[in-house]
């Protein structure tokens, strides 16, 4: 398989960093949707103190991204990842062990950070160490983290009946080993210079990157219409068959096209003129994804099998747009995200996007679920999903402007230092030639001769995309999938949908 042939290309520590985006995704995918059931029935708290501990995940992950980018920077982003996975392995254990509600605050909060200590850290390991893949680095990375979430929901699906401590054990069992996989296989960093800036200054510096700023908000619209796969695509795929696993299907089907079609599209992509110039295109598909269910979301709940298959299949096309879209846009917002600022700051930079897009994932749910309780009390069953047309829509606008702005990193205009040299001793050469016809001599013939052949060799060669802080003008630059539950309680969808964008 193409996947596990572009994973071995890699080296060891960014193989392992793989393999342990997809045991974390299965270890969060296997206890956190199913957490509010097992606080509500099987300890027998309100429903006021579930959205005590279910917010305090939330409010400490989504409140410390920017921490645990910054601690990227100043720590190097190993010692942030064997740390962050090991404090959700203690919030496990917690989960497991706990029966008060100070021990399963704790471990909430645990989660939380641990959460945002690993994304910001893993995505810094791998922008710095991926060499001139970064594209299909993170490709591969969001095909791991897919796979691991599908398989995760799928197991708690089958165990959703027997003890939730179960779950919260094997959680903690995987990053055990995960942890102590990596501080046996990655590398040690070099020391970090403690005597350049504060953090603070160094967060002024992200806050005050205008352009940063600008693709962060153009993107939210795509961070909005990925987190549909655990709100409206679910709600959909029930209706339009009548079957409470439909929405199982969606996952697995993202799973699949995801090890399938990922790294061929990134690839494909890179042999295009490279990522960057697609994101527009790739949102515009995500968009055009809700379209399809428009054409079954007024009919009432799905009664028979004749009814059921053609309606889950017009679901199926849009989330195909879907998932296809997000694996062009996604994979090239990842590798953009560090090129707005200096290298030293690349956690930081990650670390502040997700702030970004945690706002945006719970604003945008917040939208659409508020379109979703019109459109059934209204009867405007088609409201929500006209919503999603239009956030990602809009996001395409938003990301094209800055792209025929120059304002995204790698957009210029010629594609290399050695590219800017040939057209000046292109211009010096044709100069040349001019002098030499108005002198007339013969004795010039031969040189005008090879001074009109370099004049006339392209300009603009193929080359590598301006590196991080080039000012010269450059090419293209180089360059869900979030799964739904399966089964379970109705707030599993929700709570998931607090993880971060892949």
């Amino acid at each position: 398989m193409m996947t596990l042939r572009a994973t071995r290309e890699f080296p060891l520590a960014l193989r392992l960093l793989f393999i342990n985006q997809f045991g974390v995704d299965i270890g969060f995918y296997l206890l956190m949707p199913f957490l509010a059931a097992y606080l509500e029935h099987g300890l027998g708290m309100s429903a006021a103190l579930v959205g005590l501990v279910l917010g305090a995940r939330t409010l400490s992950q989504q409140g410390l991204f920017i921490l645990g980018g910054s601690a990227a920077d100043r720590l190097g982003p190993r010692m942030v990842i064997i740390a962050g996975c090991a404090l959700r392995t203690v919030a496990f254990a917690l989960f497991a062990f706990g029966n008060s509600l100070p021990l399963v605050l704790a471990a909430s909060l645990l989660s939380g950070v641990a959460a945002a200590m690993f994304y910001p850290a893993v995505r810094t390991y791998v922008a710095l160490e991926s060499g001139d893949r970064h594209a299909e680095a993170f490709a591969l990375l969001n095909v791991y983290a897919t796979v691991g979430s599908f398989l995760g929901l799928l197991l708690g699906s089958v165990l959703f009946m027997t003890d939730f401590r179960i779950f919260a054990v094997s959680g903690a069992a995987v990053c055990t080993v995960l942890t102590v996989a990596q501080a046996m296989v990655l590398p040690r960093e070099a020391p970090v210079d403690t005597a350049r800036s504060s953090v603070f200054a160094d967060w002024r510096e992200a806050f005050g990157n205008g352009r940063f700023l600008l693709f962060s908000f153009a993107t939210t619209g795509m961070i909005t219409v990925e987190n549909q796969v655990y709100l409206l695509l679910p709600a959909g795929a029930l209706k339009a068959s009548g079957w409470t696993g439909s929405a199982g299907v969606l996952l697995a089907l993202g799973a699949l096209v995801n090890m399938l079609f990922q790294l061929r599209i990134t690839r494909m992509l890179e042999r295009h003129g490279g990522g960057l110039r697609w994101v527009s295109a790739g949102l515009v598909v995500m968009g055009l994804g809700f379209v399809p269910p428009l054409l079954v979301c007024e009919g009432t709940l799905s009664r028979g099998l004749a009814d059921s298959v053609p309606r889950m299949l017009v679901l199926v096309l849009g989330s195909l747009m879907l998932y296809f879209g997000t694996m062009v846009a996604h994979p090239t917002v990842m590798e953009m995200i560090p090129r707005f600022g200096r290298e030293a700051l690349t956690g930081t930079y990650f670390g502040l996007f997700y702030v970004f897009s945690g706002l945006a994932a719970m604003g945008g749910n917040f939208v659409v679920g508020r379109a979703m309780d019109l459109g059934e009390r209204t009867g405007l069953a088609w409201l929500p999903w006209i919503v999603c047309l239009g956030f990602g829509l809009a996001s395409a606008t938003a990301v094209s402007l800055l792209y025929r702005t120059f304002r995204l990193p790698g957009r210029t205009l010629l594609t290399s230092a050695p590219a800017a040299e040939a057209e000046i001793e292109g211009i010096t050469a044709v100069r040349r030639m001019a002098m030499s016809r108005r002198n007339g001599s013969p004795r010039h013939a031969v040189a005008r001769r090879m001074r009109a052949e370099h004049a006339s060799a392209p300009l603009h060669p193929p080359s590598s995309p301006a590196g991080r802080g080039q000012t010269a003008p450059a090419g293209e630059g180089s360059r869900p999938q979030n799964p739904a539950p399966l089964s379970g309680p109705a707030r599993a969808a929700g709570d998931a949908a607090d993880q971060p964008p892949r």
